[in-house]
């Protein structure tokens, strides 16, 4: 679990489990989103190792792609001012 500040440049935690950040966010009142990520795999692969999206445009195998990409499937949560919107 990655939690990303809004409007920060990097994951300002990383949890191993979801209760375990949502306490950190609630406490301390952070605004931002909390995500699943896999491990030990990138989202791409991980994407499409699920069929959640398929390459079809020679520019979605390309580093510069794959290294921006995310994927909305990803159980993930929004927070403001530490509470779920």
């Amino acid at each position: 679990w990655l939690f990303s500040g809004t409007g920060g440049r990097f994951s300002s935690g990383v949890f191993t489990t979801k209760d375990k950040a949502m306490d950190w966010i609630k406490v301390r009142k952070l605004s931002g989103t909390l995500t699943k990520y896999p491990v030990d795999c990138g989202v791409y692969e991980w994407a499409i190792n699920n069929k959640l999206f398929e390459p079809s445009k020679e520019s979605e195998f390309s580093p510069a792609f794959i290294q921006k990409f995310s994927c909305a499937s990803q159980e993930h949560y929004h927070f403001e001012d530490g509470a779920i919107e």
